[in-house]
């Protein structure tokens, strides 16, 4: 059994999808941002960037902070969604280093900023269109982001791209993107996740 802390993030989505994919025993413990929980000493003795997701081992006590380490360790300690550690990793690395960062400020400057910064847009922006074209054009040669099985890196990414709309991403600019996303969608393991985050 897992304890996932998660708030209705993109990171906290990525790390319920896993679960469920997995098949793994969980419960959810919902990381209220806007109250500061994150910040709490007990949420900091697991997570000490103070960053959902966050999860336990209920079973040795053992917690994990990072979305993407985490499931990297899932994946190696199951032995599914992760076929070549290698490949997989280095897109996780992407996600979490570019992907995630970039479209976080893209989605930070358009809908949090207290004052409209064109400067930012646009930089945000910019970025956030090449990552996608990076996805796009990976898709355009394989079935999946590494490769020819659904693995830990479409887990990873699939939370993030699929924001598009908040984003001001037009998904026919990236019609390899939008076909992924569709068949993502259809995962039950998806459908699942979504309601137990809407349950957190």
């Amino acid at each position: 059994m897992y304890t996932a802390y998660v708030a209705d993030t993109p990171n906290g989505r990525k790390l319920i999808i896993a679960l469920e994919e997995l098949g793994l025993d969980y419960r959810v413990r919902h990381v209220d941002l806007g109250a500061g929980e994150q910040f709490a000493p007990a949420f900091l003795k697991i997570s000490p960037n103070n960053k959902i997701p966050a999860l336990v081992d209920d079973h040795t006590g053992q917690g994990m902070f990072e979305s993407c380490a985490i499931l990297a360790h899932l994946g190696r300690a199951t032995g599914r969604l992760i076929p070549d550690e290698d490949v997989v990793l280095q897109w996780l690395f992407l996600q979490a280093a570019s992907v995630g960062p970039m479209l976080g400020q893209l989605w930070w400057f358009r809908h949090a900023a207290p004052e409209r910064n064109a400067m930012a847009l646009d930089r945000y922006t910019r970025e956030t269109q090449r990552l996608y074209g990076v996805i796009e054009r990976r898709l355009a040669v394989s079935a999946w982001i590494a490769g020819d099985a659904y693995t830990m890196a479409d887990i990873a990414f699939y939370p993030w791209l699929a924001t598009y709309d908040e984003l001001g991403i037009a998904p026919r600019d990236y019609p390899h993107v939008d076909a992924w996303l569709r068949r993502i969608d259809e995962r039950p393991a998806v459908a699942r996740a979504r309601i137990k985050m809407r349950q957190a």
